[in-house]
C-alpha cells in the first residue's frame, strides 16, 4: 500500500479533469455522465444498509496513488470507504515509504499468527522494520506541518466521483506517534469528510484515554479495530473512558477468536460500533481459516440483515483477505463480495 506511482502533481490534474468532465486513468476514459452515473447506478448503500471497502483490499494492485485507489473503489461499484493512510498521504506530498507493503505485509502475518518464520524472512522483516523506524521519525517531521487542506481538496474530489470516506486509518495514533500526529491525524479525517478514524486497539488504557480526549475536542469517533484477541469485552475499558471512543468490530476475526453466538454482539454493542469489517472466517475449532464469502463459518448474511432490519447506523466494511484466485485481482473480487451483499440484502 506504499507505491505510489503517481505523483501529486499528476493527481492534482486528475481532480480538476474530474470536475470538468474528462479523466484518463488506468486506460479508462471517465467523463461527466460516468460520474453522474455513479452515483445512482453505481451506489454500494443497498437497502439502507451502507456497503463500503477498506481501502487495504487493494493493497496487492501495482499502483497505490490516491487516483488508482479512487479508480479501483469505483470499478467495484463502492460508494463509501475507509481510507488507508498512504494515498491519501502521499497526496498531500508525505515522504515516500521505503518498505514494499506488498511484501512485508504476509511475513508480518505470518509472525502475528505464531507461525515459524524462515532466516530469510526473519531478516526481511528485520530490515523492512528498521527501515520504518527512520521513516516513522521523518513523517512526524513532515506531519507537524503537513497542509489539512490538501486533504480537504482530495474529500471533494472522490465525493465528486460518487466515492465518500467515512473512516481514515493513517499510521498516526500508535503510542509511538507523538500528540502533534496525533491531533493532525483526527483533523486530516476531519477535512477528509470521515466521521471516524481507525486503528488496531493499543491494548493500554492511558492510551485509550488519550485517544478519546483528543477525540473529544476534535470532534470524530476512534474506532478500535481488533483481530484474535477480540472478546465481548474487549473494548469496554475504552467505551467508559470516553464517548468518543467506539467500535470498528472485526466480524470475520471476532468468529475466527472462537466467540460463539456473533451476532450477539453487535446487537449489544450497535450504539457504539461506527464501522465493522466483513470477511468470512472459520471458528477456531475449524481451523481459523479466511475463505472466499460463503465457505466460511462466519454469518456474513445474516449480520447484514440485522443491520438492515433494526436500522443500525453504521457501515459493513468489505475487508478482502483471502488468498486471491489465479488470474483474478483484488478488484474482481472485491466485486464478488460485494454481490454477496447485494443478495444477502435482496
Amino acid at each position: 500500500m506504499n507505491d505510489y506511482n503517481s505523483s501529486r502533481r499528476q493527481f492534482l490534474g486528475a481532480g480538476a479533469a474530474l470536475l470538468t468532465g474528462t479523466l484518463m486513468a488506468n486506460g479508462k476514459l471517465w467523463g461527466m455522465p460516468a460520474i453522474i452515473d455513479n452515483f445512482g447506478k453505481s451506489s454500494s448503500l443497498i437497502k439502507g444498509v451502507q456497503i463500503g471497502v477498506i481501502t487495504y483490499s487493494f493493497r496487492e494492485m501495482p499502483d497505490q496513488s490516491a487516483e488508482a485507489t479512487l479508480q479501483y473503489v469505483r470499478d467495484c461499484g463502492i460508494s463509501a470507504i475507509e481510507l488507508m493512510g498512504g494515498p491519501a498521504e502521499s497526496f498531500a506530498g508525505a515522504p515516500k515509504n521505503p518498505v514494499d507493503f506488498r511484501a512485508v505485509f504476509p511475513l508480518m502475518r505470518k509472525r502475528n499468527e505464531k507461525q515459524t518464520l524462515t532466516p530469510e524472512e526473519q531478516q526481511q522483516l528485520d530490515e523492512a522494520e528498521t527501515k520504518m523506524k527512520a521513516y516513522r521519525a521523518e513523517m512526524a517531521q513532515w506531519r507537524a506541518t503537513a497542509p489539512i487542506s490538501k486533504f480537504e481538496e482530495l474529500g471533494k474530489t472522490y465525493k465528486k466521483a460518487g466515492v465518500s470516506i467515512y473512516a481514515f486509518k493513517p499510521d498516526a495514533f500508535g503510542m509511538q506517534n507523538t500528540d502533534t500526529e496525533i491531533e493532525y491525524g483526527m483533523r486530516a479525517a476531519k477535512a477528509l469528510g470521515a466521521t471516524q478514524v481507525t486503528l488496531e486497539h493499543p491494548s493500554n488504557d492511558a492510551h485509550t484515554l488519550k485517544l478519546g480526549k483528543m477525540a473529544e475536542k476534535v470532534g470524530i469517533k476512534v474506532g478500535y479495530h481488533g483481530h484474535e484477541q477480540q472478546t465481548y469485552t474487549f473494548w469496554d475499558t475504552a467505551l467508559a473512558q470516553s464517548p468518543a471512543n467506539a467500535l470498528n468490530l472485526d466480524f470475520g476475526h471476532f468468529v475466527a477468536a472462537g466467540n460463539p453466538t456473533p451476532l450477539e454482539m453487535v446487537k449489544k454493542y450497535h450504539e457504539r460500533i461506527v464501522s465493522m469489517h466483513i470477511k468470512d472466517r472459520q471458528t477456531k475449532a475449524n481451523g481459523r481459516g479466511n475463505l472466499p464469502w460463503g465457505q466460511g463459518d462466519t454469518p456474513i448474511a445474516d449480520a447484514l440483515k440485522l443491520i438492515r432490519d433494526n436500522k443500525y447506523n453504521f457501515p459493513a466494511t468489505i475487508e478482502l483477505e483471502y488468498q486471491i484466485p489465479k488470474g483474478s485481482n483484488s478488484v474482481e473480487e472485491v466485486k464478488k463480495c460485494l454481490e454477496f451483499c447485494k443478495q444477502a440484502l435482496a
